[in-house]
């Protein structure tokens, strides 16, 4: 079979397979889970896969709430990564139920054609994306192993060929005080929520102070339990953000003694835990960047650089991923421009006519594209060769 004769097919199988593409993408998006709790997502997607004749592996790598399903005995192994965990309280605002779907059509629409173009597929379903660094874990349990490429596509407002993906590291604090009567005895207590918000206010004097490629924002978890007491204990929930996992562990310490300084000041003490695993910046392979583009384009859909939205920047645990395989993330459009994501409008978007059409888009781009990587030694090659050199893929840097 030709290149574009099996390309042809993938589509035509994404087809076939619309109604129960979007019937899993809306179902998931009516019943968003939080990380590690994505049962009823975790259970529609391996019913799909198995019955469609993939080889499932149900909680995967010790995660309840991961799976592994494969087709074809050999040749490039390429894995497309499902994630479908919500956010709290808006539900599923960053579109996770359209790259499950999309995911899972892709994953379905190559699986009839491994053996016969001597490739291998495999679609792992990666759980807690949003905060618990599902795919980490899955990387440090062997998920990637003898892995050629890895992909995914993330809802975004434009088509674009990635976003600005750098590490992150969840930090929490807990101030701790001495309870007093607020009004008869104020000299006797030590007000953690004093020092939590000192704290605060330090870390937002620092903000001036660091590199445009850095964030650092967070809340409070805990303030205290009723006025006329004061509070012996506060807490707090942070994300300190760089543009690479050594600039960040250089940032860290410059917002823990913000912190420090709030307890300081009050005579509180605080408690810090770094909550593992960080994550690491994203490197898009160039080459494997460049086979999506064309695929994606042949569908109406022209990749614009992510040079081109310097303001959308955020961290995913697919940048890890990307540290151990070749991998790309691009964004594909499911919301006007300027809907941003993780609002509301944004979730409602997800379950909408443009989300449906992201999820057979992305679907066939990516099942097109592992067609190019099955199909092409060469591009193969190249997209090794830009992994082992990535200062030479300007998609890495």
């Amino acid at each position: 079979m030709d290149v574009s004769g099996a390309k042809e097919r993938v589509r035509a199988e994404v087809g076939r397979l619309s109604d129960r593409l979007l019937d899993v993408s809306h179902r998931i998006w009516d019943s968003p889970e939080l990380c590690y709790d994505e049962h009823h997502a975790h259970d529609l997607l391996t019913e799909a896969l198995e019955g469609a004749g993939l080889e499932v592996r149900r909680g995967a790598f010790g995660l309840p709430t991961a799976f592994e399903a494969s087709a074809g005995t050999e040749g490039p192994t390429i894995a497309i990564c499902c994630e479908y965990d919500a956010l709290p309280g808006i539900g599923h605002a960053c579109g996770h139920n359209v790259i499950a779907a999309a995911g899972l059509g892709a994953g379905l629409a190559v699986s009839c054609l491994a053996d016969e173009l001597g490739g291998r597929v495999v679609v792992l379903g990666t759980p807690a994306e949003e905060g618990g660094g599902g795919k980490i874990l899955m990387i440090e349990r062997g998920a990637f192993d003898g892995v050629d490429a890895a992909m995914m596509v993330h809802p975004a407002d434009a088509d674009l060929d990635s976003f600005w993906a750098i590490a992150i590291h969840e930090l929490r604090c807990t101030f701790h005080g001495r309870a007093a009567h607020a009004a008869a005895a104020p000299e006797r207590g030590v007000n953690a929520l004093d020092a939590a918000v000192l704290a605060y206010m330090g870390v937002a004097a620092l903000r001036q102070h660091i590199a445009p490629h850095e964030r650092v924002h967070g809340i409070f978890t805990h303030g205290g339990d009723k006025p006329n007491v004061v509070p012996e204990l506060a807490s707090m929930q942070w994300y300190v953000r760089s543009a690479s996992r050594e600039s960040l562990a250089a940032l860290e310490p410059r917002v823990l003694a913000a912190i420090e300084a709030g307890a300081l000041a009050t005579g509180a003490d605080v408690d810090f835990d770094l909550h593992d695993p960080p994550y690491s910046d994203l490197r898009d392979n160039a080459p494997l960047l460049e086979a999506y583009a064309s695929n994606s384009a042949t569908l109406g859909r022209v990749l614009r650089s992510k040079a081109t939205r310097p303001e959308f920047l955020g961290s995913t645990d697919m940048g890890d991923v990307s540290h151990r395989v070749p991998a790309i993330h691009p964004m594909i459009k499911v919301a006007p421009e300027g809907v941003a994501i993780h609002s509301p409008e944004f979730a409602a978007h997800a379950r909408g006519e443009s989300g449906d059409r992201a999820v057979l888009d992305g679907a066939v781009a990516m099942a097109q594209t592992v067609v190019d990587l099955w199909t092409d030694p060469a591009l193969l090659a190249r997209v090794h060769a830009a992994f082992d050199h990535p200062e030479r893929s300007p998609a890495g840097r």
